[in-house]
């Protein structure tokens, strides 16, 4: 029977750093370009050293909104994700439960999520309350579907095998199932930290005082377009540290089939 046991992961490679770098060095140098060439007032679009000067002039400004931000999407994109793994793990056991939810599932996954949001300031209020539960909502979708389809994936025969010699239903979830189910796992993690960043942005727009999105909406409202963009600019290198960290643990805890 092959099997998939827990491999080192692949290592990061110099250029996995480099070309994003000079992707980043390279969309830099055309903003500058572009603002000099055309000689763009900064009210409408501030060069990338102004922008840098405010988040610089304000370090301790921007790391409390961040800092807020970040809580946001751990705590709400944790629950969201640990709920929508142990609801796919349900599913993958109980082909009862699959007929009867994941219709839905599929259908409220492709729900605008914006729409849930009145009705969330009608039941839980405002505050980080409502933010932590919208964050949530948005992680939990794709964890689940992408989860319940990597469950999929366990060849029939395999588990067929197992049941044959009353393998422990533990023992073979973690070396039959689960090591099938990661690459799916790891997949639905990744929209899940992208799209609760997201959520919290939103959030923030509309229940909270404190946060990057506030920061990009308190600009907004003043006019005050450096701001917006410095905002804007942590929050990028927010959501791809909390992306990097996904990929990292990939890495580090990645499954590879065996012959066994």
């Amino acid at each position: 029977m092959n099997e998939r046991v827990r491999g080192s992961g692949s290592p990061v490679r110099a250029a996995d750093v480099a070309l994003p770098l000079a992707g980043l060095a390279g969309a830099t140098g055309a903003w500058w370009a572009l603002v000099a060439a055309l000689n763009v007032p900064s009210y409408l679009l501030p060069p990338p050293d102004a922008v840098a000067a405010v988040i610089v002039g304000n370090p301790g400004m921007f790391a409390r909104n961040a800092v807020a931000t970040a809580e946001k999407v751990a705590i709400g994109g944790s629950v969201g994700v640990a709920t929508g793994f142990l609801l796919a793990v349900s599913i993958s056991r109980l082909p009862w439960l699959r007929r009867a939810v994941y219709p839905y599932l599929v259908t409220v996954r492709v729900l605008p999520k914006i729409a849930i949001a009145p009705l969330l300031l009608i039941y839980v209020g405002t505050g980080t309350t409502t933010a932590v539960v919208f964050i949530g909502l948005i992680a939990f979708f794709p964890m689940v579907l992408s989860t319940a389809a990597g469950f999929e994936r366990v060849p029939t025969e395999q588990r067929d095998l197992l049941r044959s010699v009353d393998a422990d239903p533990l023992d073979a979830f973690l070396r039959l199932e689960l090591p099938y189910a990661v690459p799916d796992l790891f997949a639905g993690l990744k929209q899940s930290v992208t799209l609760a960043v997201i959520g919290a942005v939103v959030a923030e727009w509309l229940v909270s005082d404190s946060g990057l999105g506030f920061l990009i909406l308190l600009g907004s409202e003043n006019v005050q377009v450096d701001l917006m963009l410095a905002a804007l600019a942590v929050l990028v290198a927010l959501g791809l540290s909390l992306y990097g960290l996904v990929v990292l643990a990939q890495r580090r805890l990645g499954w590879t089939p065996a012959a066994g």
